[in-house]
């Protein structure tokens, strides 16, 4: 059973920065694809960025290209998310994700990963 924890979330202000980090138990990370979701209350959970297995595919929901950054480090068996200019509306929930089955992006479907954090609550004031 993999587990996954985040870090990292916080409470920032409109224009600030935060780097998201998952740590993996699993050492077969490298072969996951991972991804960052986001559930603000009332709402349903939402992709917001994923990258391939393989680390030569990202995929961004567009409310966030150009801000979010997702990245990994397979040596630590974690999984990054740099968010910048943050706004008001990025406030949620960030889950990280996995799927252990060499899955093509996009894979936007909170239903296709096999694996989640427990979340980390990112809060943006204006």
């Amino acid at each position: 059973q993999v587990q996954l924890v985040e870090s990292g979330g916080g409470l920032v202000q409109a224009g600030g920065s935060l780097r998201l980090s998952c740590a993996a138990s699993e050492r077969t990370f490298s072969s996951y694809t991972m991804a960052w979701f986001r559930q603000a209350p009332g709402k349903e959970r939402d992709i917001v960025a994923a990258m391939r297995w393989s680390g030569d595919t990202t995929y961004y929901a567009d409310s966030v290209k150009g801000r979010f950054t997702i990245s990994r480090d397979n040596a630590k068996n974690t999984v990054y998310l740099q968010m910048n200019s943050l706004k008001p509306e990025d406030t949620a929930v960030y889950y990280c994700a996995a799927n252990p089955n060499y899955p093509t992006l996009p894979l936007p479907l909170p239903a296709a990963y096999d694996y989640w954090g427990q979340g980390t609550q990112v809060t943006v004031s204006s």
